[in-house]
């Protein structure tokens, strides 16, 4: 049985999300859990905030024990940018973008 959890509109860029996310896949929930509690980023924290969610939704939801559970699919993408602009000299102005990216994450049990 498959077990989802969304994160929508992570204030991360999805390009650093995704090098986080190709780690823990394919891996044990609780080995993920393990690498993205120790790994010093912005993203794995946020990365794992998702993963602690589905964890819980299978516990809850779906009656499936934690240590059964592995990382099927880790997915960032891009969200919607906010446009903000930085003052530069004689009056212009130089533009940034916050980005933002969706983190989807879907744990599995092997059973059919």
């Amino acid at each position: 049985m498959e077990v989802a959890a969304t994160m929508k509109f992570a204030r991360m860029s999805a390009s650093k999300g995704r090098q986080v996310a190709a780690m823990i896949q394919g891996l044990s929930a609780n080995e993920a859990m393990k690498l993205t509690e120790f790994k010093g980023r912005k993203a794995s924290a946020l990365i794992g905030k998702t993963l602690k969610s589905a964890i819980a939704n299978a516990e809850n939801n779906a009656k499936i024990a934690s240590d059964t559970l592995r990382v099927k699919e880790a997915v960032v993408n891009g969200g919607p940018r906010m446009k903000r602009s930085w003052p530069r000299a004689r009056g212009s102005a130089s533009p940034i973008l916050k980005r933002t990216c969706h983190v989807r994450i879907i744990l599995t049990d092997g059973a059919k």
